[in-house]
């Protein structure tokens, strides 16, 4: 990295000299020795948007202030291939000296650009098969951060929960995300221990996802949006289909249920973006990403929205709620 050791350098100078105050003082860094950071993000919506906020919220925590000892170069593709491309490119070639890159899109762009670069992701379900990372436990690139792997057969379960006649899930996805496929071979593996059969309604873009939620009427018992960038970021298109023909809507994430669907048992987008953050701080400090395994979020939460819920005709069972359980007002 072309500024970190500039850095590290007048941090330990002030300690050893007693000017410095102590550790959880913010770092002594001029503007012309700012930690330039790049962030590059496939598509704006809540969940990414959340990772982003929680990643710079650590760092804000730890002395990198934006501004002053932190520059920070957000670039948002709006979704379409060559500008992810465009902004890869970029970043090569005018040096960060650290990427946060927000899903498996902006993973794959940055990481085939630069090798040195170190590399934080968040919000990638599945480093490996992306050809991200070569193993979970050791990287061995310049690739590291968090996984949004979902805890698909507890929300496949938890349709069952809500909607005990459920018999058939439909799922929106975009055939062309790889974290996606990875998602729908999961559903379809482990739908018939639940007895469940999983319909698929493949899209290739934002604007074919409402066409994909109407294919499902009169198919399916459910809808389950994985967390799939195309998809989430229409999800309202789905949740009106939901509302309009009394089809239960799931989703893979919080933020979907806060936009209308009816429950999740999932990742918490924000404290997913602080653990990525922890881990940039690790590497500022010296450790390397090919050592740093790829880390999950422990802790996840139930999230459930009993207005969307009666919208769609279901009734959210009191048993399946308790003290822990998020409930959107």
């Amino acid at each position: 990295m072309k500024k970190l050791p500039v850095i590290m350098f007048i941090v330990l100078l002030g300690l050893l000299s007693g000017c410095g105050g102590s550790q959880d003082e913010a770092p002594d860094v001029t503007e012309a020795n700012q930690l330039e950071l790049g962030i590059i993000q496939i598509v704006e919506h809540p969940a990414l948007d959340a990772a982003r906020e929680g990643f710079l919220e650590v760092l804000g925590e730890n002395g990198y202030t934006e501004g002053e000892t932190l520059a920070v170069d957000f670039r948002n593709a709006q979704g379409e291939q060559a500008t992810l491309q465009a902004i890869a490119d970029k970043f090569a070639n005018d040096p960060k000296d650290l990427i946060l890159a927000i899903a498996t899109p902006s993973a794959q762009a940055a990481a085939d650009k630069t090798e040195d670069i170190p590399i934080l992701i968040t919000a990638v379900t599945d480093p490996v098969e992306a050809r991200l990372v070569e193993s979970m436990n050791k990287p061995g690139t310049n690739v590291t951060g968090t996984t949004d792997m979902n805890p698909i057969k507890e929300q496949l379960q938890l349709i069952k929960d809500v909607v005990p006649s459920t018999e058939k899930v439909g799922v929106i996805y975009n055939s062309s995300e790889v974290n996606s496929q990875v998602q729908v071979a999961q559903c379809k593996k482990v739908a018939p221990d639940l007895g469940l059969e999983i319909i698929e309604a493949p899209i290739t873009a934002s604007n074919e996802v409402m066409q994909g939620a109407q294919s499902l009427v009169g198919k399916v018992d459910a809808i389950y949006i994985p967390t799939d960038n195309t998809v989430v970021s229409a999800s309202a298109s789905v949740i009106k289909v939901g509302e309009d023909n009394k089809l239960p809507v799931f989703s893979g994430e919080g933020n979907t249920v806060k936009e209308g669907a009816i429950a999740t048992v999932g990742i918490d987008y924000y404290k997913l973006g602080r653990q990525t953050g922890e881990m940039a701080l690790r590497i500022i400090n010296g450790d390397t990403p090919s050592e740093m395994a790829i880390e999950s979020q422990k802790d996840l939460t139930l999230t459930v929205n009993p207005a969307a819920a009666k919208r769609m005709g279901v009734e959210i069972p009191s048993n399946i709620i308790d003290e822990d359980t998020e409930i959107i007002q």
